[in-house]
């Protein structure tokens, strides 16, 4: 089984603007993402920390969502 630590070691976190960035909306969507439970993030004091696979978790469920209809 995996350390925590190594765990930790290949996972990249981004910030709200870096995904904001990545996926072309603005800094609010991404919050209200984050509250609404729809993107996983991490609470680091007063700021969110998203794991980049997380933005590909939901980016691929979007893009299979509007493929089915």
């Amino acid at each position: 089984m995996n350390e925590p630590s190594k765990i930790l070691d290949e996972v990249k976190f981004l910030t709200v603007s870096e995904v904001a960035e990545l996926m072309r909306v603005s800094k609010m969507t991404v919050y209200r993402l984050v509250h609404s439970g729809d993107l996983q993030a991490v609470r680091v004091g007063r700021s969110f920390r998203v794991p980049e696979s997380a933005v590909e978790d939901y980016l691929s469920g979007a893009l299979d969502s509007t493929a089915k209809e």
